[in-house]
């Protein structure tokens, strides 16, 4: 079905502005939030000058403040009308190897990457169980299928865990019009790993996002991203040797 208006939190950069890019060339209307305002007013501009069909809303958003999260859903949805598709995609990298001093990082990441997320699954659960229809997406990663090392130590943990939250709330609904999905980038170029130079399989972001959006319109229960090679290495990192692992790392 046409999923309309669609929210992306996350949207002033990375993944979530590549998105927003891709879904308003394909005629969406699109509700982005973030916290930088500065840089939603650009994309918004951008957005409109590639098409100007659209109807784009920004709104300023820290996801860690759940109250808000809750307060700006609910602002889209009023004046929208109704939400489509809400794409959970805030988040960060930050943080290093447990016990070596950044405690601060790795609990600034696992609050933003999964406490969020859970927030910002509530507040769109909610709207689409009253509409009785819409489409969840929560952005997690192929890390989420192993434990990584050093900086991805926490965030691994972070995203197997959304990866799992997302099934619950499948199977909460799945008799229902609410479809969920639960989408596992690989490596794209992003600003959260734009310092990293050695990166298997890597792609920039315009094609990592066109595959992302692409795999958001078929609405299925998991998509590994872009589909070569993850489709397939998915499943052989899930059985690799720990040393195959570390080296990804």
């Amino acid at each position: 079905m046409k999923r309309t208006n669609i929210l992306i939190t996350g949207a002033s950069s990375g993944l979530g502005r590549g998105m927003a890019i891709e879904f308003a060339k394909q005629n969406h209307n699109l509700a982005l939030c973030a916290r930088r305002v500065d840089k939603l007013e650009e994309l918004k501009q951008h957005l409109l000058s590639i098409n100007p069909n659209i109807n784009v809303l920004i709104k300023p958003l820290d996801v860690n403040d759940h109250p808000q999260v809750f307060e700006v859903f609910s602002q889209f949805k009023q004046e929208m009308g109704q939400l489509d598709r809400v794409i959970v995609n805030a988040g960060m990298g930050k943080g290093a190897s447990i016990g070596t001093g950044y405690f601060a990082a790795n609990l600034q990441t696992a609050q933003t990457n999964f406490i969020a997320a859970i927030a910002q699954c509530e507040a769109a659960m909610a709207i689409f169980r009253e509409q009785n229809s819409g489409h969840l997406v929560t952005i997690s990663s192929i890390s989420a299928v192993r434990g990584f090392r050093r900086a991805m130590t926490v965030y691994a943990a972070t995203k197997a865990a959304l990866t799992s939250l997302t099934e619950g709330i499948r199977i909460d609904v799945i008799n229902t019009p609410i479809k969920v999905t639960c989408v596992h980038p690989g490596f794209i170029r992003s600003e959260i790993n734009e310092k990293v130079k050695k990166v298997p399989f890597i792609v920039d972001t315009e094609t990592g996002c066109k595959a992302m959006v692409n795999a958001i319109q078929k609405e299925q229960a998991n998509a590994f991203v872009p589909s070569y090679p993850w489709a397939l290495l998915h499943w052989i990192l899930r059985v690799a040797p720990i040393s195959i692992i570390a080296q990804m790392s």
